[in-house]
C-alpha cells in the first residue's frame, strides 16, 4: 500500500521549506517505498540518515506542512466496492468530540467538520463508510447513528459512482 504526504493547505508555520525537505516531500508524494526499510532507502536517495528523514517529516508535520503520513488503501482492490460519505447534522459545539469518535471507527477511513449551507445543507460532519455492500454501509452507518445518540440531528448516505480522486496535491521536482 502506499503511503501519502499531503500539504496542508493551513500550515501553522509559515517558514519556507528548505531544498532537502522539497526533496522529501517529491520523493515521498507518490508514497513509502515498498521496501523493509522505507526511511533508510530515502535516506540513501537524499544522502542523509535514515534519522534525519525521520526527524525532518515529523518537523515538517508539526509545522503543519505535511498533514499526515498514512497507508492510503485501494479499497476496491480490498473488495470494499461499496462506499458511501455520511453526512451527519451535529450540534456545532460538540463536533470535536463526535468527530473524533466517529473518525475512529474502524470501517471510516476519514471524517471531518465541513460548513452547513442552511436551508438546504443542515449537514457538518462527513464521514466515509467504507464496504462489501450498500446493505453493509448502512448497517455501519446506523451503528453510526447509534454511537451519536441523541447528538443525532439528521443524516444522508452519499454512494460513491466511481473514484474520482485518490492524490493529494503534487510539488514538481
Amino acid at each position: 500500500m502506499p503511503a501519502t504526504s499531503r500539504l496542508s493547505s493551513a500550515a501553522r508555520d509559515h517558514t519556507p521549506v528548505d531544498e532537502l525537505d522539497r526533496a522529501l516531500i517529491v520523493a515521498t508524494q507518490a508514497g513509502l517505498p515498498l521496501v523493509p526499510e522505507p526511511y533508510e532507502h530515502l535516506a540513501a536517495a537524499l544522502g542523509i540518515s535514515g534519522d534525519e528523514v525521520m526527524q525532518r517529516l515529523r518537523h515538517m508535520q508539526a509545522r503543519g506542512i505535511i498533514r499526515r503520513i498514512a497507508a492510503v488503501p485501494n479499497h476496491y482492490r480490498l473488495g470494499m466496492t461499496a462506499n458511501g460519505m455520511s453526512v451527519w447534522n451535529v450540534p456545532d459545539e460538540r463536533i470535536r468530540e463526535l468527530g473524533r469518535r466517529v473518525g475512529a471507527l474502524e470501517f471510516v477511513s476519514h471524517c471531518y467538520h465541513r460548513s452547513r449551507h442552511l436551508p438546504d445543507w443542515p449537514y457538518n460532519l462527513f464521514a466515509m463508510v467504507h464496504a462489501g455492500s450498500r446493505e453493509e454501509v448502512l448497517q455501519k452507518v446506523a451503528s453510526i447513528a447509534e454511537l451519536l445518540g441523541p447528538d443525532h440531528l439528521g443524516h444522508e448516505v452519499l454512494f460513491s459512482r466511481r473514484i474520482l480522486k485518490k492524490t493529494g496535491m503534487r510539488l514538481s521536482a
